[in-house]
């Protein structure tokens, strides 16, 4: 007949064990994170700095090309349209304005 102490330890211990290998899981991925090209980039505040630098400039060419492209393909559109012909001659003037040369000034 076991006696009611090792009854009341053992689910304990399986407890603490699973406990136990839960923080030593939690210590391998915490050690995994923070070897992490990420975490290492930002350790040092000029390499933070740097990678912040960089990812304004990508941001800002991203932006300004993306914004030429939409209006240059806006601008195509307006022009096309003749049925309505107050946006037909406003897309001609911009587009006749876009294409004068610096010699036709």
């Amino acid at each position: 007949m076991p006696d009611s102490d090792s009854e009341t330890n053992d689910p304990l211990a399986q407890r603490e064990e699973q406990l136990s290998q839960e923080v030593r899981a939690l210590r391998a991925e915490v050690e995994r994170m923070n070897n992490h090209r990420f975490i290492r980039l930002h350790d040092s505040l000029f390499k933070l700095g740097m990678f912040q630098l960089y990812r304004g400039l990508a941001f800002g060419l991203g932006s300004v090309l993306g914004a030429t492209i939409l209006v240059s393909w806006v601008i195509y559109m307006l022009g096309s349209i003749d049925f309505i012909p107050v946006l037909g001659d406003w897309a001609t003037q911009i587009i006749d304005e876009i294409k004068v040369t610096p010699s036709e000034q």
